[in-house]
């Protein structure tokens, strides 16, 4: 199961909740090129990127630069390669 697929299971799954959920994420020139997105601030989950807000704006990410999805209890995901 790929990033896509869990952020999905927990927008769509009545045990999970995505506005609760931390997404990792390449983002380079940030700190040590990481950045964290809030799961509430995901506004679309497309094929092949997902749409999430950043202040006044839309910002496309790839699902290929998810690091690492949290949820308050776990570690839901993680890229392994």
């Amino acid at each position: 199961m790929g990033p896509r697929e869990v952020l999905n299971k927990l927008k769509w799954h009545p045990d999970f909740e995505l506005n609760d959920a931390e997404i990792t994420i390449l983002h380079r020139g940030a700190p040590g090129d990481r950045r964290t997105i809030q799961g509430e601030d995901i506004l679309d989950l497309g094929k092949g990127f997902m749409t999430v807000r950043r202040g006044r704006e839309e910002v496309k990410i790839p699902y290929h630069r998810v690091l690492k999805i949290n949820t308050p209890a776990e570690t839901v995901w993680q890229e392994t390669g």
